[in-house]
């Protein structure tokens, strides 16, 4: 498939953090805003896609907080400032969740685990998951959506991804063109 269903009125966006709204490090993590990139074009997108969709919701897997590379008080003072940037460019996120669990551990909220999309529920009740559609850039983030429910798009990037998505597009900027 490679059209995005009729988005309207009720939809909600997950996006995934690294890969899609900033530019991943594939042999480090983001430790602080100066190492905080914005993905190609996505500043200049964010209105328009901010507009088509009811709610926003980021959900990410950061266990550099689990390796102690990263206080959680660090974590959430680069995704003010994210949030405070994508606001300024016209796109408001209702919702950042992040699951700082080690990979290989007993991994609770980590995606593929569908848990933060249950809890974005729970916060938010009137997100339906069949009006809702996952962007990411790795197998774990396709799954997620495929396992609530969600239409998949997948932002290709260096990753190897197995699982097919409903939609692929070389940044999260290209959704605007669909909208």
């Amino acid at each position: 498939m490679n059209e995005l269903p009729k988005i309207g009125p009720g939809w909600t966006l997950f996006l995934d953090r690294d890969g899609v709204i900033n530019k991943r490090l594939f042999d480090s993590y983001v430790l602080d805003w100066s190492a905080f990139e914005f993905t190609p074009g996505l500043l200049n997108a964010a209105a328009k896609i901010g507009k088509a969709f009811d709610k926003i919701i980021v959900v990410t897997n950061q266990q550099c907080v689990a390796k102690g590379l990263l206080k959680q008080e660090e974590l959430d003072a680069i995704h003010q400032q994210m949030l405070e940037a994508l606001h300024a460019a016209g796109m408001h996120i209702d919702l950042v969740l992040a699951a700082t669990e080690f990979k290989n551990g007993t991994a609770q909220r980590r995606k593929p685990n569908i848990r933060m999309g249950l809890e974005a529920k729970e916060l938010i009740p009137s997100i339906d998951f069949s009006r809702s559609i996952m962007i990411g850039d790795t197998n774990t983030d396709i799954l997620f959506g495929k396992r609530l429910g969600m239409f998949t798009i997948l932002v290709e990037s260096e990753e190897r991804v197995k699982e097919v998505a409903d939609l692929r597009l070389p940044h999260l900027a290209h959704l605007s063109t669909y909208l």
